[in-house]
């Protein structure tokens, strides 16, 4: 209980007694006040400002494979699958129209799809189906982290996404600087026995080991494995996210942690925004650990978490489920499948946009501007090195000026990535996206001479 003392130190919720409230913002939670929030606002403000500009910032998928009919098509293809498991005309309408099971009903379906596609097996009562993935890190998050001194490691750069709800849930996050070829796992042992030496205790990893946003990096199969030793012989656990693995540029295998793990340090993180839709907000989570409570009462942690959605979303929309789920009873359980155009788009998209930097940035004159990128294995971004700050204010002149926009790799660090820039090529068609590149080209040119 706070004490009386305490609270008169406080700042006061409102100032405007007998009139209209208005709030202290320094009186409300520190998530409002985010830093990140706040730079990915305003670049939300300057795509407003300016929407003929070429988003080369946006990591949404391309619309061009979107279709309304398709909606029905799936409603309907999800209904026959139920009545031909035997459900009635009444079982089917419960299970579209009332509240459902709170980690979900197409669960078995997502089960099949990840040992068809990933090699990945776990019984369906260890996948939460979630209202998109971002609600997935939110349970993860909340469940492991118990106390104020357990905190979440990441890779750094790191998606927002996640630093966002670590904030929102009053959660440290401890950066893990990322090396050229990704994450070095004894990077990762280092950062947590420091962070133990402190007094806290580390509690978990996240990281996007296939084509991960921002950086567009991937771990090879060697660092894959020595991660996992890691996290046992540091007793961590590793939340694995994997929004673009469908996408590289090529077919080779990249086994995910989760098919590589053997002592359940892994929870997969997983999400339908890219390969089906994002509007049907569908994520899901696979979290087969157990847990044991004081009486020796075991459960899989999966349903252990379900408490943690039961207060949030209560259940994820069956109807949003049934969408996904005809997608996944139509392509036969493979989203791999389901996918071949997307898979086939997204891999010229990186292509052109490699190649745009290339013809419109040409060797010699960024060598000697000292402007350079990397090239991903695949996913939707790219990371560009500029000699002068990649900041808010050249995003502003880009913007006006040039009408291209592009992502400060700032938003991604808790303090660095000051003169690089993430572009993502995902969202738009081919011409579109070699004249964002020429229009970036021409701001960068202007800029540095």
């Amino acid at each position: 209980m706070v004490k009386r003392e305490e609270r008169a130190e406080r700042a006061p919720l409102s100032r405007t007694a007998g009139k209209p409230v208005e709030l202290v913002k320094e009186a409300m939670h520190a998530s409002v006040s985010d830093p990140v929030a706040a730079s990915m606002n305003f670049l939300n403000e300057v795509a407003g400002r300016y929407p003929d500009a070429i988003s080369l910032a946006a990591g949404r998928p391309y619309e061009g494979f979107y279709d309304t009919a398709d909606i029905k098509r799936y409603l309907d293809v999800y209904v026959a699958y139920l009545g031909d498991q035997g459900s009635t005309p009444d079982q089917i309408r419960r299970a579209l129209m009332q509240y459902g099971r709170t980690n979900g009903q197409i669960h078995g379906l997502i089960a099949r799809m990840l040992a068809i596609d990933e090699g990945i097996e776990v019984p369906a009562e260890a996948i939460s189906v979630t209202a998109g993935c971002q609600e997935a890190m939110i349970m993860a998050l909340r469940g492991l982290c118990a106390g104020p001194d357990d905190v979440l490691l990441a890779a750094e750069p790191c998606y927002v996404g996640i630093t966002g709800a670590a904030r929102v849930l009053n959660i440290d996050v401890v950066p893990v600087p990322e090396g050229p070829d990704g994450l070095d796992p004894a990077r990762v042992a280092e950062v947590a026995r420091a962070v133990r030496a402190q007094g806290r205790r580390p509690r978990a990893l996240y990281l996007v080991p296939d084509f991960s946003n921002p950086s567009g990096r991937c771990l090879d199969l060697p660092a894959r494995h020595a991660l996992l030793d890691v996290a046992a012989a540091e007793d961590l656990l590793i939340l694995e996210d994997d929004p673009y693995g469908l996408f590289g540029l090529d077919d080779r295998p990249r086994p995910r942690l989760k098919s590589l793990d053997r002592d359940q340090r892994v929870i997969y993180l997983g999400s339908f925004a890219k390969s089906c839709f994002p509007g049907a907000r569908i994520g899901f989570l696979v979290a087969d650990q157990t847990v044991v409570d004081a009486t020796g009462h075991r459960t899989l942690l999966a349903e252990e978490l379900s408490a943690i959605k039961s207060m949030v979303t209560v259940n994820t929309s069956p109807i949003a489920q049934a969408v996904v789920g005809g997608l996944l009873v139509e392509s036969g359980c493979s989203l791999k499948a389901a996918n071949v155009d997307k898979i086939a788009f997204y891999r010229q998209n990186l292509l052109r946009l490699l190649d745009a930097l290339d013809r419109h940035l040409p060797a010699p004159w960024r060598d000697e501007a000292g402007i350079s990128w990397n090239v991903p294995a695949g996913g939707f971004f790219a990371m560009v090195d500029v000699p002068i700050p990649a900041d808010e204010k050249l995003l502003e002149v880009s913007a006006s000026r040039h009408g291209v926009l592009w992502t400060p790799m700032s938003f991604f660090y808790t303090d660095g990535g000051h003169h690089s820039l993430r572009l993502s090529c995902s969202g738009l068609d081919p011409d579109t996206l070699e004249e964002g590149v020429r229009r970036l080209a021409t701001l960068l040119r202007e800029s540095i001479a």
